[in-house]
C-alpha cells in the first residue's frame, strides 16, 4: 500500500462517512450500550478502501456467531483484486471488535487487505517484498488496516496489548497488520 493508496482511502472514507453520518453518528451515541451488552452483542463497522464499500453488522449475539453476518463479512474481506472468498476466521472478527474497544473509537476500520487467494498471493511475492508464502491472509485469518481517528503507532500498541495473533507494523505503507495465528511481532 503507497501512501497514495492510503490518501485514497481516507478521501473515500470521508465521502462515505458524509453519506452515513446519521449511521454512525446513531452508532457512536449507543456506545454506553454496547459497552452493557459487550458480552451479549458484538458488531464491527468496517471501510474497504479498494472496494469502496461500507460494512456495519453484529456478528455475534446472545451467546453466539451470526451465520448470515459471517457471510457477509467474508464477502466483504474478499480477495479485491479477483472476488474470491474464503470463510473468515470469526476470531478475526473478535480482534477487530476488541481493538475498535480498546482504542475508544467508532470509526470505521480502513480495510486494505483481507482475504488473499494463493494466486493473488503469489503475485504479491514476485512484484511487491514482504508477502509471506504461507499468508495468514491466504486462510482468511489476517487483515491490513489503519483507523483515521488513531496514528498507526497508536494501533499497532493496542493490538500488540490485545495478544490475540500477529501484528506487522507497515508505517511506509501506512498500515498495520493484524492475524489470528501465534502471538509474534514485527
Amino acid at each position: 500500500m503507497t501512501l497514495e493508496a492510503s490518501q485514497r482511502c481516507l478521501t473515500r472514507r470521508r465521502v462515505v462517512v458524509g453519506l452515513t453520518a446519521p449511521i454512525a453518528f446513531g452508532w457512536a451515541t449507543s456506545a454506553a450500550a454496547a459497552t452493557r451488552t459487550a458480552a451479549r452483542e458484538r458488531s464491527i463497522l468496517l471501510y474497504h478502501c479498494h472496494t469502496g464499500e461500507l460494512l456495519r453488522t453484529v456478528y455475534f449475539a446472545d451467546g453466539r456467531y451470526l451465520p448470515e453476518a459471517l457471510r457477509t463479512a467474508t464477502h466483504h474481506l474478499r480477495d479485491w483484486r479477483d472476488n474470491t472468498e474464503r470463510p473468515v476466521d470469526p476470531r478475526l472478527l473478535d480482534l477487530l471488535w476488541s481493538l475498535g474497544r480498546r482504542l475508544e473509537t467508532t470509526a470505521p476500520i480502513q480495510v486494505f487487505c483481507g482475504y488473499r487467494s494463493p494466486r493473488t498471493n503469489a503475485m504479491l511475492r514476485r512484484t511487491r517484498h514482504g508477502a509471506a508464502r504461507h499468508s495468514l491472509h491466504m486462510r482468511a485469518m489476517a487483515v491490513d488496516l489503519q483507523i483515521e481517528s488513531r496514528s498507526l503507532r497508536t494501533v499497532r500498541e493496542a493490538a500488540v496489548a490485545l495478544r490475540g495473533g500477529g501484528v506487522g507494523y507497515y508505517p511506509r505503507s501506512g498500515f498495520v497488520h493484524v492475524d489470528t495465528g501465534d502471538i509474534r511481532y514485527w
